[in-house]
């Protein structure tokens, strides 16, 4: 059976969501896991004694000051931490979305079954 053009639209529509949803879910994860490696860093450093911390930098450790280190990873968690809200509202509306089409692709499929 021949699907119409416009079924085959929509399913081609379907498709590309569920794909873009795939990376949103994968982007959000990857930030997920910087932010509990940061959240872990920086208690680490408040445990430690020491004034200075080493950072990585291109391939070598830094001596740094810890006050510095702690402002520079403080300030990126709250960047991530944004970053993931919004790619949480994407998340959601690209799955309403998903929904919405995947209704309307069965209505359109079950009256093609009826006739």
């Amino acid at each position: 059976m021949e699907l119409p053009p416009n079924v085959q639209n929509q399913l081609m529509q379907f498709q590309q969501l569920q794909q873009q949803l795939q990376a949103i879910v994968f982007q959000k994860q990857q930030i997920e896991t910087q932010i509990k490696e940061m959240e872990k860093a920086l208690e680490e450093m408040e445990k430690s004694q020491s004034e200075d911390v080493y950072k990585m930098a291109g391939g070598i450790l830094i001596k740094r000051n810890k006050e510095e280190i702690k402002e520079e990873l403080t300030e990126k968690l709250e960047t991530l931490k944004l970053r993931t809200k919004t790619l949480e509202k994407q998340e959601e509306k690209m799955q309403k979305r998903l929904m919405d089409l995947q209704e309307s692709l069965q209505k359109t499929l079950q009256g093609a079954n009826v006739a």
